[in-house]
């Protein structure tokens, strides 16, 4: 509404703040577009501050969030973006200055693009498509590498040129397909997918050069990332340049930042082979040297040992104990038997010499009843008894004369 004023009657600047004020108040939220000219985050604050700008009409405003609606955007959004900001406008009365209090805040172009990429990195991520556990180890010395690249681009011949001035006998199956435009995420998925079938292939390298955000894009898409992340071949991603970073280097075994780069990592160098082998063979030659020269040495010490000098001399030594001990045995068992010897003659002579038969050689005679039992005494016998008489030459029957009784 018009306002009476006059010279006579003017307004005081106070006044005039709040009716600005309550005019802007009734604008209610607006969607503004800028750029980010200055950008404060202070740690533990719960408010950002912006500055916007306008260059075409070389005008600023300074914009506030709360922290959780700038973080939203906070990984692709920077001083120099280009945003659109949904904000409600603000008059600070007391110094008459006008803000935005932003309610959601959008990147523009690429930017949006990037925001989109990063919110589909934190879900691929989320799942584990990119855990380093689940990365698998490249060959040592592959024998077919499976290549995916553009038709005669420069990344298709850095990667066969500078792989085969590494490792010449190295074999390549390339798959030429469209890096960019519509095309591109359906043939690149097809030709990883009929590669990660073939048996021979022991690596696959999606390689690409540089390009803007947009042509890159493809490298990103979701299709292409659960495909490779679902290849039992090692995969290595050698898209653009070092600070290009698409969702396809993260699910990927192996990130080359460039092409040659991937050359590099897949194929080991024939000449640094060469001399680790070199150098392996000296230190192996210098070992066994080693070793040969101490079992010598010690060879030699055994040999200068006065047994292995002259092996009989102990033999020789010892021949004349051992002459000594047979004499000494023959004489000690010399002695034993003649011991032995006299010691049977005597007794045999002490039991000849007690031999009934010796007796009876004598003169003697052994009486004999019928029943064997020899007779001691006189009262054994009874008058006319038959007996036997046995003398030294044998035996003869005799009979008891009482008579010679005493």
């Amino acid at each position: 509404m018009a306002l009476n004023t006059s010279a006579d009657a003017p307004l005081p600047v106070g006044e005039v703040s709040r009716l600005i004020g309550g005019w802007i108040d009734r604008l209610g939220a607006v969607w503004v577009e800028g750029q980010i000219t200055q950008l404060s985050r202070r740690p533990g604050a719960g408010v950002v501050f912006l500055t916007l700008r306008d260059p075409s009409y070389d005008i600023s405003v300074s914009v506030t969030c709360y922290r959780q609606v700038f973080d939203a955007v906070a990984d692709v959004v920077g001083e120099g973006a280009r945003v659109v900001v949904q904000a409600k406008p603000e008059w600070y009365a007391p110094r008459g200055q006008l803000s935005l209090r932003a309610a959601e805040i959008k990147p523009v172009g690429v930017g949006e693009l990037l925001a989109r990429l990063e919110q589909l990195k934190k879900s691929l991520a989320a799942e584990g498509l990119f855990a380093p556990g689940r990365k698998k180890p490249l060959p040592f010395l592959p024998q077919l590498i499976g290549l995916v690249t553009g038709r005669a681009s420069a990344a298709e011949r850095d990667v066969l040129e500078n792989a085969r001035r590494r490792w010449p006998a190295v074999r390549f199956e390339v798959r030429n397909v469209a890096v960019q435009g519509v095309h591109a995420v359906p043939q690149v998925v097809r030709a990883v997918q009929e590669l990660d079938a073939t048996d021979e292939v022991d690596v696959i390298v999606v390689a690409r050069g540089g390009g803007s955000v947009e042509d890159l894009l493809p490298f990103s898409d979701e299709q292409l990332v659960r495909a490779v992340a679902a290849c039992r071949t090692p995969v290595v991603s050698a898209i653009g340049h070092e600070p290009d970073n698409p969702l396809l280097d993260h699910v990927a075994d192996l990130r080359a930042s460039t092409p040659t780069d991937a050359a590099k990592k897949v194929v080991p160098d024939v000449g640094e082979e060469y001399e680790r082998i070199r150098f392996l063979r000296d230190r192996a030659r210098r070992h066994v040297g080693a070793l040969v020269e101490r079992e010598e040495r010690g060879l030699a010490h055994a040999l200068a040992r006065p047994s292995m000098e002259d092996p009989h001399r102990m033999v020789d030594e010892r021949a004349g104990q051992v002459a000594a001990l047979l004499d000494r045995g023959r004489r000690t068992l010399g002695h034993l038997l003649d011991r032995a010897d006299s010691e049977l003659t005597h007794t045999r002579a002490r039991v000849v010499a007690l031999s009934p038969a010796a007796t009876l050689q004598r003169g003697y005679a052994v009486l004999q009843k019928s029943d064997g039992h020899a007779v001691r005494s006189a009262d054994e016998v009874t008058a006319d008894e038959p007996l036997r008489a046995r003398v030294a030459t044998g035996e003869f029957a005799v009979r008891v004369d009482v008579r010679d009784r005493p």
